[in-house]
């Protein structure tokens, strides 16, 4: 940062790391369920009052769920404010917590998976979405013994990107800065390492258009290039919060069937559909745990017609993740 635009935002990303400590530390001395209770209560207060991205998150209910009725989206959407600000608690508290507390609150099903995998020393792709809680769905796998290096973008603030860096390789995640995205993750992939990337954010014009709840989404092709160039095998993973009074979760670990990448960016827009698809079913099974905040549909898709508009790159191919 520099200039006078940089001096402005110092004070204020002081500031805000200030609170967010002050935040952590509350949320590490609570008892988890009071703890997650008042996260819950504090994304109630917001669903009804704040309301950030109000509009955002009723029209993309809407587009998603046409079939439903206004009240029934209603109650999603002040889920979804409700479960975030929860799992922004869980995710403090996940900060200070030993690999047998995140093995105790979690239960992974098909972590044989990526078990064999580390075995055979193989690398895996982990395609994920902004869906439950991701954070400690990669968490409840590393705590198992599967070593996962991840793929982050570095926050605005500067102070909460490192404590967030820190906090994450403390539970033993390696970290992959996206601006290093292709040479990290083939490295990983190499060393018989999994790697997880999220793939459900719009990608501008860099990305391939799949089908995202009957619209065509721009989508990263990173995940897609790199097992195509690595031979590596993708998974989905995502981590449900189940009912209780106690913060649980159960993490779903699951194989594409698209296992096969031929050359070409069709077999890249086929990968990139398939896990779409998956995202897709799941969110359908839990829509109030979704991030539906994010502007998913933002980029317009060119003017094809037809099954060519749902999986035609947003530009010519591209060898950037």
């Amino acid at each position: 940062m520099s200039g006078r635009a940089g001096f402005r935002r110092a004070p204020r990303h002081r500031a805000e790391y200030v609170f967010l400590r002050i935040v952590g530390a509350v949320c590490a001395v609570l008892p988890a369920g009071l703890a997650d209770r008042a996260g819950a209560a504090l994304g109630w207060v917001v669903a009804r009052v704040g309301r950030p991205r109000w509009q955002v998150v009723s029209e993309h209910l809407r587009q998603a769920f046409p079939e439903k009725d206004d009240r029934w989206r209603l109650a999603v959407a002040r889920r979804c404010y409700r479960h975030f600000a929860a799992e922004a608690v869980a995710v403090f508290r996940m900060a200070g917590m030993s690999a047998g507390a995140l093995r105790k609150s979690t239960t992974v099903v098909g972590i044989e998976f990526l078990e064999a995998a580390a075995r055979e020393g193989r690398g895996v792709i982990v395609v994920s979405g902004h869906l439950g809680n991701w954070e400690i769905g990669g968490a409840a796998v590393v705590a198992r013994g599967c070593p996962m290096d991840i793929v982050v973008a570095r926050q605005r603030n500067e102070l909460f990107d490192r404590y967030l860096t820190r906090s994450r390789r403390r539970l033993g995640f390696g970290i992959i800065p996206r601006g290093e995205a292709r040479s990290g993750v083939l490295r990983s992939l190499r060393e018989g390492r999994a790697v997880g990337i999220m793939g459900d954010q719009d990608a501008r014009a860099a990305g391939v258009f799949a089908d995202f709840f009957g619209r065509p989404a721009s989508t990263a092709r990173g995940p897609a290039v790199l097992a195509r160039r690595s031979g590596a095998q993708v998974v989905t993973l995502f981590s449900i919060r189940l009912p209780g009074w106690k913060p649980r979760y159960r993490v779903y670990i699951e194989p594409l069937s698209a296992a096969r990448h031929d050359r070409g960016n069709e077999s890249i827009a086929a990968l990139t559909q398939a896990f779409t698809t998956r995202i897709e079913e799941r969110v359908r099974e839990f829509p109030g745990q979704y991030l539906w905040l994010h502007r998913r549909w933002k980029t317009e898709p060119p003017q094809t017609s037809g099954r060519e508009q749902a999986t035609a790159p947003a530009t010519r191919p591209s060898h950037s993740v």
